[in-house]
């Protein structure tokens, strides 16, 4: 049996870790890292003791994009063969879904982007709300070098996190954009020595989970959703959606925990 190529870890304090697990061939994606990636989303997202995601690769990258040779029994000419409509269903059962599963998790998720993240692996990365990385960071859309676009989401996922202009700049030209200038276009929230990756990483993760759930849930839909609405529409649903926090059990008890000066235990209701 074929190693594990998606693992998944509860870590503690309602964190969980997914890791990209095909180290020897830089965590590309393969059709067995994409099932094994939908089925470990599946089951974090159905876990009330999940209230965080991170997702990471093994070894010294993140991910390197699609896996063409394991991904399509025959490799890249048998899609070729069959035609549009074969590479459209590759695309939408495989790591289409996998990156609409990342970016519809209501939980939040964070990406510790520990190396190379390229083509593919550049989208999977886009899909996260947070990403945390080192020195050792790289990103590099690279579809264009193939003759390309990014077919997997990444026209949508880089142009909302990151300037259109310079989006498009790495969409055409294929370059680099390494971890200092990923840090100052906010493609990553943190840059951190790659020593203290994990760490610092798993900080943050913790410090999220340990907040209340239904307010931090609320607040991301409204974030996401509020991509599409003008400021009036936001506030709207706003005030529908904030007497929702402040009937939970969770209100009440960080109001009390301020009052007593401690820190509050959150229930997720």
């Amino acid at each position: 049996m074929s190693p594990q190529a998606a693992t998944l870890e509860r870590k503690g304090d309602y964190v969980a870790l997914i890791t990209l697990n095909r180290p020897e061939r830089l965590n590309a994606l393969n059709e067995q890292m994409v099932q094994e990636l939908n089925a470990a989303l599946d089951e974090v997202a159905r876990d009330d003791d999940v209230r965080a995601v991170v997702l990471t690769g093994a070894g010294k990258a993140f991910c390197s994009g699609a896996d063409v040779q394991g991904m399509v029994k025959g490799g890249v000419a048998a899609v070729h063969e069959k035609g549009s409509e074969s590479i459209r269903r590759w695309l939408r059962e495989g790591v289409q879904r996998a990156l609409l599963t990342l970016h519809r998790m209501e939980k939040p998720t964070i990406g510790m982007i520990n190396g190379l993240a390229m083509a593919a692996g550049f989208d999977v990365a886009c899909t996260m709300d947070i990403r945390v990385g080192s020195e050792n960071t790289r990103f590099c859309s690279a579809f264009i070098r193939a003759g390309l676009f990014p077919g997997s989401g990444g026209t949508w996922l880089m142009s909302h996190t990151m300037p259109v202009s310079k989006a498009l700049e790495l969409m055409w030209t294929g370059d680099f954009l390494e971890a200092k200038e990923a840090k100052e276009r906010g493609l990553l929230t943190k840059l951190v020595p790659a020593a203290q990756l994990e760490q610092e990483t798993m900080a943050l993760a913790r410090k999220i989970a340990l907040g209340p759930p239904v307010a931090i849930r609320l607040a991301k839909l409204q974030v996401y959703q509020g991509l599409q609405w003008d400021l009036g529409t936001a506030m709207e649903v706003a005030a529908l959606a904030e007497p929702i926090c402040f009937s939970t059990e969770d209100h009440k008890e960080a109001m009390a925990a301020l009052l007593a000066k401690r820190q509050p235990r959150y229930k997720g209701r």
